[in-house]
């Protein structure tokens, strides 16, 4: 592909009333990465047509459709020769997720997720400080993602659009708050800490009237080093890193409260969402230090978190430039075919092992399953 030339790309969902989907265009237009050329926005419009008539005429699909339809818009895109970034979660299930995975390799496509917070600049801070060591070998994450959406509607009216798909299994899934936030706090553990969430013990609960899926959860987490990798952050006296996670959407007053700390025997680090543009990190004997976004000295700690910084220390950035910089590096692997930073198929298949393995503790009496 000639490195010069625009990509086009086209969407299925994102219509009118969409959250998700006017958030995919904006992020791509940030960076003036691709032209939107065409477009399926309704469930009443046919997207198997829009896939026939764009064979072959653009760079990649952004699928903006509600979980149910995930596997088989993205199935059938990869197929036809495109690459694909679809919304989170991947699909309904392991299996799903597995075939996509398996089809996008044979087919040399490339498919990647936006698993937003992977994106901002001080989350890429905090992993690379925790790859040079700075923490020494992880003990213990602490990870909160708490929302209070739920707590806003009035379960006695009929239910908005956007919530209401998200009760419904037949369009969410087995699963609302794991597989539709849990997801990102899975994602977000693994890619701060480089280690890998290895069992899970969760205790799911619903509690908004009519609520037919989970819509709170607590969970345990045992993490470990990936297959066949030796990491220097595993504590030498064998003890495994331990993660306490708490998801929910029944949190009455919170927004979007993404709360992470990662606790090494030489220091530890705090990250929130809702003040981003800062990372904590305190030691033992020595003052805490808070590092800011885009400051003269983040270069040399981190290119990543550098290059994703858009404007001047000082001055805002958050969801929309997280999400863009996840849509930087999809774009720029659609150009080259070479390996860059954002959430793929791995992430997605990751992320289904740990819904089912969340889904089956808490089914089977809230005990240890492998993900």
């Amino acid at each position: 592909m000639n490195g010069n030339r625009r990509l086009k790309y086209a969407m299925v969902g994102g219509g009118r009333g969409s959250f998700i989907g006017p958030i995919h265009r904006m992020a791509i237009r940030m960076d003036d990465l691709a032209d939107l050329v065409d477009g399926c926005y309704s469930h009443t419009d046919d997207w198997r047509a829009l896939i026939g008539r764009c064979k072959g005429k653009i760079d990649f699909l952004a699928v903006c459709t509600p979980n149910g339809s995930h596997c088989e818009i993205t199935k059938a895109a990869l197929e036809a020769g495109m690459d694909v970034l679809c919304e989170k979660p991947l699909s309904l299930t392991l299996d799903e997720a597995t075939e996509l995975e398996r089809l996008a390799r044979r087919r040399r496509r490339i498919l990647g997720i936006p698993f937003t917070y992977s994106g901002f600049p001080m989350v890429k801070l905090a992993r690379d400080l925790v790859r040079r060591g700075e923490l020494g070998k992880i003990d213990k994450v602490v990870l909160e993602y708490s929302q209070g959406s739920f707590r806003k509607i009035d379960f006695s009216k009929p239910l908005d659009k956007r919530n209401a798909w998200k009760m419904d299994p037949k369009m969410a899934g087995p699963s609302c708050v794991v597989a539709d936030i849990g997801v990102h706090g899975f994602h977000l553990i693994e890619h701060v800490t480089g280690l890998e969430i290895k069992e899970v013990l969760a205790d799911l609960s619903s509690f908004a009237p009519g609520n037919r899926l989970d819509d709170d959860a607590s969970m345990l987490l045992r993490l470990g080093a990936p297959a066949g990798v030796r990491s220097a952050l595993l504590t030498r006296s064998g003890a495994r890193p331990k993660a306490v996670f708490t998801v929910s959407k029944i949190a009455t007053g919170e927004e979007n409260g993404v709360r992470l700390r990662v606790y090494g025997d030489k220091a530890s680090l705090y990250w929130n969402q809702e003040e981003n543009n800062y990372l904590s990190v305190k030691y033992p004997f020595a003052p805490e230090r808070i590092y800011k976004r885009n400051a003269p000295y983040i270069g040399e700690l981190s290119a990543a978190s550098k290059s994703l910084s858009r404007i001047p220390a000082g001055h805002h950035e958050g969801f929309i430039e997280g999400f863009a910089n996840i849509y930087r590096e999809f774009c720029a692997a659609v150009r080259d075919r070479k390996a860059h930073d954002f959430p793929g198929a791995r992430e997605g298949v990751r992320t289904m092992r740990f819904v089912e393995a969340a889904l089956r503790s808490d089914r089977n009496g809230n005990r240890w399953e492998k993900v």
